[in-house]
């Protein structure tokens, strides 16, 4: 099953300080290998199409790296939409139908996170499948937690428990996009409702997963596909 992938790559990235200051988060290099490029490499190999990619900040930079592959530009030109506008934004080129979304501030090991949600998508009984890591195993990143998963793998919000660390993949069905009153906005609004209605599930990633959100997140991704501690 091929889907739509739309990559958010449009933040200002100002937590890594000096290292976005002349370019933006996703042209830092892992690895040897810019940010962007790990996140579209998983895509090709599930051969997710259309890919869409948003930029906003230092965009320019990400068109010219982007130049030449089959990957749509959707510009936010004056100013961030957050995660649920900038989907809305670049529904004209995803089309109808459940569409997956990857960060580009992270690096993976293991199993191709998109490969399993495409493996256990279920839209009879799914409209958001978010894939997750306990806390103790998301490098990179700080707090206890975001959800729950329930025993049919429905998901509930942790609320302060120690709970998973959504990992910023997933597949969503984007019908509710369409009721959002504001222009800018995070998915979280139709999690929320998903989750009421018990239409949200997770799953648990079978691999590694680093977040490369402050700058000794670069160290800590590249020893981990390295697979050293740090």
């Amino acid at each position: 099953m091929s889907l739509p992938l739309m990559v958010f790559a449009a933040g200002f990235g100002t937590r890594m300080g000096a290292l976005t200051a002349q370019r933006p988060k996703p042209l830092i290099e892992v690895g040897g290998k810019p940010l962007l490029n790990h996140a579209l490499d998983l895509a090709d190999q599930v051969g997710a199409g259309p890919i869409v990619v948003n930029t906003h900040y230092l965009g320019a930079q990400i068109a010219a790296h982007l130049a030449g592959r089959p990957v749509i530009l959707s510009h936010e030109v004056e100013m961030i939409l957050e995660t649920g506008g900038g989907l809305r934004r670049a529904l004209p080129h995803l089309g109808v139908g459940p569409v997956m979304t990857l960060n580009s501030d992270a690096v993976w090991t293991g199993e191709n996170p998109l490969a399993q949600l495409i493996a256990r998508w279920d839209p009879a009984r799914m409209e958001a499948l978010l894939l997750l890591l306990p806390a103790v195993r998301a490098t990179g990143h700080s707090g206890s937690g975001d959800f729950l998963i329930g025993p049919e793998g429905r998901i509930s919000r942790a609320k302060g428990a120690p709970g998973l660390v959504y990992l910023g993949a997933q597949i969503l069905m984007t019908e509710g996009l369409q009721h959002v009153q504001q222009d800018v906005f995070s998915l979280n609004l139709l999690w929320d409702d998903m989750i009421a209605r018990g239409r949200a599930f997770g799953l648990v990633h079978h691999g590694g997963w680093c977040d490369v959100g402050r700058p000794e997140g670069v160290g800590q991704a590249e020893a981990m596909l390295g697979g050293t501690d740090v």
